[in-house]
Protein backbone atom coordinates (compact mmCIF):
# COMPACT_ATOMS: atom_id res chain seq x y z
CA UNK A 1 0.00 0.00 0.00
CA UNK A 2 1.33 3.47 -0.77
CA UNK A 3 0.21 7.04 -0.44
CA UNK A 4 0.95 10.07 -2.54
CA UNK A 5 2.04 12.71 -0.06
CA UNK A 6 5.19 14.60 -1.03
CA UNK A 7 8.21 14.12 1.20
CA UNK A 8 11.66 15.68 1.23
CA UNK A 9 13.59 12.43 1.45
CA UNK A 10 14.21 9.40 -0.70
CA UNK A 11 14.04 5.68 -0.12
CA UNK A 12 17.11 3.69 0.81
CA UNK A 13 17.06 0.61 -1.36
CA UNK A 14 19.37 -2.34 -1.55
CA UNK A 15 20.89 -2.87 -5.00
CA UNK A 16 19.25 -5.38 -7.30
CA UNK A 17 21.26 -8.49 -8.05
CA UNK A 18 21.72 -10.13 -11.42
CA UNK A 19 18.61 -11.63 -12.96
CA UNK A 20 16.16 -10.00 -10.57
CA UNK A 21 14.03 -8.18 -13.17
CA UNK A 22 11.34 -10.05 -15.06
CA UNK A 23 9.16 -8.07 -17.43
CA UNK A 24 5.48 -8.71 -18.05
CA UNK A 25 5.25 -7.75 -21.75
CA UNK A 26 3.61 -9.15 -24.85
CA UNK A 27 0.60 -8.48 -27.06
CA UNK A 28 -0.54 -4.95 -26.25
CA UNK A 29 1.60 -4.70 -23.08
CA UNK A 30 5.08 -3.13 -22.98
CA UNK A 31 7.66 -1.84 -20.52
CA UNK A 32 9.63 1.36 -19.92
CA UNK A 33 13.15 1.68 -18.52
CA UNK A 34 14.26 5.13 -17.39
CA UNK A 35 18.04 5.45 -16.91
CA UNK A 36 19.04 8.09 -14.34
CA UNK A 37 22.13 9.60 -12.76
CA UNK A 38 23.24 7.82 -9.58
CA UNK A 39 22.24 10.82 -7.46
CA UNK A 40 18.60 9.81 -8.02
CA UNK A 41 19.03 6.40 -6.36
CA UNK A 42 15.97 5.78 -4.18
CA UNK A 43 13.85 8.56 -5.69
CA UNK A 44 10.43 7.74 -7.13
CA UNK A 45 9.83 8.59 -10.79
CA UNK A 46 6.24 9.00 -11.97
CA UNK A 47 4.73 8.21 -15.38
CA UNK A 48 1.19 8.48 -16.69
CA UNK A 49 -0.67 7.79 -19.90
CA UNK A 50 -0.44 10.98 -21.99
CA UNK A 51 -4.23 11.04 -22.42
CA UNK A 52 -4.85 10.82 -18.65
CA UNK A 53 -2.01 12.63 -16.85
CA UNK A 54 -3.73 12.32 -13.47
CA UNK A 55 -3.43 8.52 -13.55
CA UNK A 56 0.18 8.31 -12.45
CA UNK A 57 2.16 5.31 -11.39
CA UNK A 58 5.66 5.33 -9.94
CA UNK A 59 8.70 3.22 -9.25
CA UNK A 60 11.98 3.78 -7.42
CA UNK A 61 15.36 4.30 -9.02
CA UNK A 62 17.46 1.25 -8.20
CA UNK A 63 21.12 0.36 -8.62
CA UNK A 64 21.39 -2.47 -11.15
CA UNK A 65 24.62 -4.39 -11.52
CA UNK A 66 25.33 -5.11 -15.15
CA UNK A 67 28.35 -6.20 -17.15
CA UNK A 68 30.87 -3.41 -16.84
CA UNK A 69 29.53 -1.74 -13.71
CA UNK A 70 26.42 -0.25 -12.15
CA UNK A 71 23.52 1.51 -13.84
CA UNK A 72 20.71 3.35 -12.08
CA UNK A 73 17.22 3.04 -13.51
CA UNK A 74 13.50 2.72 -13.02
CA UNK A 75 11.78 -0.32 -14.54
CA UNK A 76 8.04 -0.13 -15.23
CA UNK A 77 6.43 -3.14 -16.85
CA UNK A 78 2.89 -4.25 -17.67
CA UNK A 79 2.14 -0.88 -19.32
CA UNK A 80 -0.63 -0.90 -21.94
CA UNK A 81 0.84 0.29 -25.24
CA UNK A 82 0.48 4.01 -25.89
CA UNK A 83 2.09 7.36 -25.22
CA UNK A 84 3.33 8.08 -21.68
CA UNK A 85 4.42 11.22 -19.86
CA UNK A 86 7.50 11.08 -17.63
CA UNK A 87 7.15 13.54 -14.77
CA UNK A 88 9.70 15.65 -12.97
CA UNK A 89 9.02 17.80 -9.89
CA UNK A 90 5.89 19.91 -10.11
CA UNK A 91 3.23 19.69 -12.76
CA UNK A 92 5.45 19.83 -15.85
CA UNK A 93 6.16 16.58 -17.68
CA UNK A 94 9.80 16.03 -18.52
CA UNK A 95 9.16 13.98 -21.67
CA UNK A 96 6.67 11.96 -23.66
CA UNK A 97 7.54 8.49 -24.91
CA UNK A 98 5.85 5.75 -26.93
CA UNK A 99 5.51 2.33 -25.28
CA UNK A 100 4.80 -0.45 -27.77
CA UNK A 101 3.26 -3.80 -26.97
CA UNK A 102 5.79 -6.62 -26.61
CA UNK A 103 8.70 -4.16 -26.47
CA UNK A 104 10.81 -2.19 -24.00
CA UNK A 105 10.99 1.59 -24.44
CA UNK A 106 14.05 3.35 -23.01
CA UNK A 107 14.58 6.93 -21.82
CA UNK A 108 17.64 8.62 -20.31
CA UNK A 109 16.90 11.14 -17.56
CA UNK A 110 18.75 14.41 -18.29
CA UNK A 111 21.51 15.27 -15.81
CA UNK A 112 19.98 18.70 -15.19
CA UNK A 113 16.39 17.56 -14.55
CA UNK A 114 15.04 17.30 -11.03
CA UNK A 115 13.53 14.03 -9.78
CA UNK A 116 9.82 13.42 -9.53
CA UNK A 117 8.03 13.69 -6.23
CA UNK A 118 9.48 11.42 -3.60
CA UNK A 119 6.70 9.19 -2.32
CA UNK A 120 6.72 7.18 0.85
CA UNK A 121 5.60 3.58 0.49
CA UNK A 122 4.23 1.91 3.58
Amino acid sequence: MSHTHSHDHHHTLAPSGQGTVMLNIGGGIGALIIYTPGRLHGHEIEVSPAATPGERTHAAVRARYVRGGVTFCVVLDALPQGRYLIWQAGDEPLAEIEVRGGAVAEFTWPATAVPGRTLLSV
